[in-house]
């Protein structure tokens, strides 16, 4: 193509760029407008790209040797750990402290001891790491113990998505509890988008939890879950539906919403358990495809009718 034609056509594209500074003012203008979301002249809000590192530096920590690039001995464990927790305390601390500064301007509340309460909430956190780390062992031997095609823990550890999902749970259930708003939900969705199972981190859930498979699990945030329990693919614990208050707009505060599933139950894929005053007594089987909305009574199995198959032939 000669000189003169690419001149021509970049001349051309000037009147293109004209353009865009009305389109900037437009939408600059529209920060102003109550039915759009923006987040202009309030404080920093946590970011969710930190949050998603911490995880990433937890799993290290509470699976050491596993998802880290170093080689570790008896020589330099302590010094990789004591790294580890130091660099955690600086980001968890950090991030609680913007997640409860954004809480108190969404209140319009003056924020007193954020700073503070981010420096004692992130060593509590990290107090409670061997806790963690004891309830996710019994979550790999779970595994190993209710799947046969599980060779050894390795496996569990490096590949399953049922684990990676209990673990976030575990981390964002301690903040959870702690009443720190925003990070908990952050892990929680994170989890949901890697893995297609989202538990919510206000459940509670006893030890020795297996996931089998686990796409489309969901676990909503009253559920109570006792130990020993496995649940497989496309299982839901949730909620019957709810009104909201015709005077207030918002939902009214149910304690309890989700169904409690107690010791030693076997949940199969796409079974639907409604209802906060749904109760799976212990030992129970609940077989694919049930839908209930009303409590077991221990020791039962229970089933649906196999359906009647038409089987034709071809041609």
């Amino acid at each position: 193509m000669k000189k003169e034609n690419c001149d021509i056509l970049f001349r051309s594209e000037e009147k293109y760029y004209e353009q865009l500074p009305e389109i900037v003012k437009k939408v600059s203008r529209q920060c102003d407008e109550k039915a759009c979301f923006d987040h202009v002249n309030t404080s920093i809000i946590p970011s969710r790209d930190s949050i998603i590192e911490i995880l990433d530096l937890l799993k290290d920590l509470l699976f050491p040797g596993y998802f880290g690039n170093q080689e570790l001995s008896e020589h330099n464990l302590d010094f990789h750990i004591g790294e580890e927790i130091n660099n955690l305390y600086r980001k968890i601390s950090n991030q609680i402290t913007r997640s409860i500064r954004h809480e108190c301007s969404r209140h319009e509340q003056t924020c007193k001891q954020c700073i503070e309460t981010g420096c004692v909430e992130a060593v509590e956190f990290l107090k409670k790491i061997p806790e963690i780390r004891k309830k996710l062992a019994l979550d790999v031997k779970a595994a190993l113990d209710g799947d046969p095609a599980a060779k050894d823990s390795d496996e569990v550890i490096f590949s399953y998505p049922g684990l990676i999902a209990i673990m976030i749970y575990r981390i964002a259930h301690e903040f959870y509890v702690k009443d720190i708003p925003l990070i908990p939900r952050i892990m929680s969705e994170y989890a949901h988008s890697m893995t297609g199972i989202d538990i919510h981190p206000g459940a509670r859930i006893g030890n020795s939890f297996f996931i089998d498979h686990g796409t489309g699990i969901v676990v909503g945030e009253t559920t109570d879950i006792g130990d020993n329990v496995r649940i497989y693919q496309g299982v839901t614990l949730g909620a019957l539906s709810l009104k909201k208050d015709p005077k207030t707009g918002k939902f009214k505060d149910f304690e309890k919403r989700h169904p409690t599933i107690e010791d030693n139950v076997i949940i199969y894929a796409n079974a639907i358990i409604l209802g906060g005053k749904t109760v799976i007594g212990k030992n129970s089987v609940v077989g694919g495809n049930v839908w209930l909305t009303e409590s077991i009574t221990p020791n039962n199995t229970v089933m649906v009718k196999s359906p009647e198959l038409i089987v034709k032939k071809r041609g």
